[in-house]
């Protein structure tokens, strides 16, 4: 009962880590983005269009790592794979 318990604490603070980790991530590469989007765009103003749309692609991909971590962190959450094997 003892290994149950520190597996569930365990995976609570990993969970929180991974998410943490995600959104602190995202936070610092959409600062970076921004401003380097604000750059380009007093440089050359007349290149705004096509900076935007790769702005935006890179803003899709960057939030998608984030979700694929947030995704993983709730299947360890709500279905975590190990509790089977401290049972068994």
């Amino acid at each position: 009962m003892e290994a149950l318990s520190m597996l569930l604490g365990n995976t609570a603070i990993a969970v929180a880590i991974l998410i943490g980790a995600g959104a602190l991530g995202t936070a610092i590469g959409f600062g970076i983005l921004g401003g380097r989007f604000l750059e380009g765009a007093a440089r050359q103003p007349e290149m705004i269009p096509t900076l935007q749309v790769k702005m935006f692609i890179v803003a899709g991909l960057l939030d998608a790592v984030t979700m694929i971590g947030v995704g993983i962190a709730l299947f360890l959450l709500f279905a975590n794979p190990f509790i089977a094997i401290v049972k068994g």
